[in-house]
């Protein structure tokens, strides 16, 4: 995707092919039976990203039993 493209809460968001930490590829048509957390991060392994990671970590049980899959993307190889 070469188009940069703004969304608000609530958009549909372009369908795009990642991979994932171990290389293999996830695409957001995997997630289309559920509402996504779509989040963007600049790099890991950084404070602030961390924490968040880690606030999404620690509430995921509650966000999946609600419907909800968390998807991190961020520009460093898997």
């Amino acid at each position: 995707m070469t188009d940069n493209v703004v969304l608000s809460p609530g958009d549909t968001a372009p369908e795009f092919t990642l991979p994932d930490a171990d290389g293999k590829a996830v695409s957001l048509s995997d997630y289309r039976d559920r509402s996504v957390v779509l989040y963007c991060y600049p790099a890991a392994s950084t404070p602030g990203c961390t924490k968040q990671a880690c606030d999404f970590r620690d509430d995921l049980a509650e966000l999946d039993t609600a419907g909800f899959a968390v998807l991190g993307i961020s520009p460093d190889p898997p």
